[in-house]
């Protein structure tokens, strides 16, 4: 019956009414047929009229015989009832079974899990009539409402990170406000006090518009523009001696750069990036670093174009995303600026050196930290054509993590 199984619903369908009805009167020849081969010797009885007005009684059937005949005559009556009916009904439930069976138990079964919120599964290839591509247009449905169903999670999932990163980025310039307005108050603050305020209250505006304007962490914009050394070096100070008031911070810049070009400037004295995407990642970085220092936080910065630094010295420590991948090859004849954060901590654990910042991943439950601070100064690292790498520092046992950022435009 695998034929039955891809023919139309139309046409299987009158084929075995067809079929049914031969059957049926195959089968009702077949019982006259039989009742007439039974009889065929039996007396029937009665009376003749002979030619010559001569009337001639027949011979009588015994009383078996009788019984005989009246049993192949109710026979004969009752297989043109019930022989059709026999043969429709066996027809309609052969039709069930390959036509209509599996199609049914297939949506039943779908439409129950889907009502259970529960799309993970598959409608299987049932035949190809109509009720075959209800069931495959079913499928169909079904795969649509699970990739939109993920997509939504994926969503949510990101505007989840996005909020948390938000959180965490605006924490640490606003308690570099609180502190620059304690200072105010007490009559301690440098020169600089109100530029930093002014400076960091735009930095936040730019920020929060930034934020709102975009669906995922990804999506954050590059706004690079030429910025002194010696300026990222004192913001980078100041923002140490805020975040890490309790232990000693130590801030240096180290030269390796080679000139830009024949014109004499080198690039130590300026550079071109993002300055509020460089900051996010120092106050990370540096905050995280005060979490877990025991007495000292080392903060060094430099300018380099040599490949040799990234190929060799880190080459068995990166911690690089999918994108960073592309920094390997194509950063090559670049000029790189290059923050390293040294701590005298108890060290990155070994999982997270291994597989590298992950959202929400917390080194210890604290509700005051999202788990973002280095998964956010990762991707914006990325952003920023570079990478973040993390290790253990081989001399004190304390964290250390570079960041690495592509200047120019």
């Amino acid at each position: 019956m695998e034929w039955v199984k891809n023919m139309g619903l139309k046409k299987s369908f009158f084929l075995l009414s067809v079929f049914s009805m031969v059957a049926a009167l195959l089968v009702i020849g077949m019982v006259f047929l039989i009742s007439n081969k039974i009889t065929e010797d039996y007396p029937t009885g009665g009376i003749v009229y002979m030619p010559d007005g001569i009337v001639r009684e027949l011979e009588q059937p015994t009383r078996e015989q009788m019984l005989v005949l009246e049993a192949t005559g109710w026979i004969e009556v009752l297989s043109c009832v019930l022989v059709p009916v026999g043969c429709v009904g066996i027809a309609s439930l052969l039709f069930y079974r390959y036509k209509l069976k599996k199609p049914i138990a297939v949506l039943q079964m779908g439409t129950e899990r889907i009502r259970e919120h529960d799309l993970d599964f598959e409608i299987p290839e049932v035949s190809g009539d109509e009720l075959g591509q209800v069931c495959a247009a079913f499928e169909t449905m079904r795969a649509e409402l699970l990739q939109t169903n993920q997509e939504l999670w994926r969503q949510a999932e990101e505007r989840k990170r996005l909020n948390a990163a938000f959180s965490h980025d605006l924490r640490n310039p606003v308690t570099v406000l609180k502190g620059t307005v304690k200072l105010l108050k007490q009559g301690t603050a440098d020169d600089h006090a109100l530029e930093r305020l002014e400076i960091y209250v735009l930095r936040l505006e730019r920020y929060v518009e930034a934020m709102s304007s975009i669906q995922r962490l990804e999506q954050m914009p590059v706004q690079k523009k030429e910025m002194e050394l010696c300026i990222l070096r004192d913001e980078v100070e100041e923002t140490a001696r805020l975040l890490a008031p309790n232990v000693e911070t130590q801030v240096c810049v180290e030269d390796r750069a080679a000139a830009y070009g024949d014109d004499g400037r080198t690039s130590a004295t300026s550079l071109v990036l993002d300055h509020g995407l460089f900051l996010t990642v120092a106050e990370n970085l540096i905050g995280n670093a005060a979490r877990y220092a025991q007495s000292r936080i080392d903060v060094q910065l430099s300018i380099r174009t040599d490949m040799q630094y990234f190929d060799g010295e880190m080459d068995e420590k990166r911690n690089m995303a999918d994108e960073q991948e592309v920094f390997k090859t194509g950063a090559k004849n670049q000029q790189f600026f290059v923050m390293t954060v040294t701590d005298d901590g108890c060290g990155y654990p070994a999982k997270l050196i291994k597989d590298g910042p992950r959202p929400f991943g917390r080194i210890e439950e604290d509700a005051l930290h999202f788990g973002m601070g280095l998964y956010t100064s990762q991707m914006l690292c990325v952003k920023h054509g570079g990478m973040l790498t993390l290790e253990n520092d081989s001399i004190n046992g304390g964290a250390k993590a570079t960041a690495v950022f592509v200047t120019g435009f």
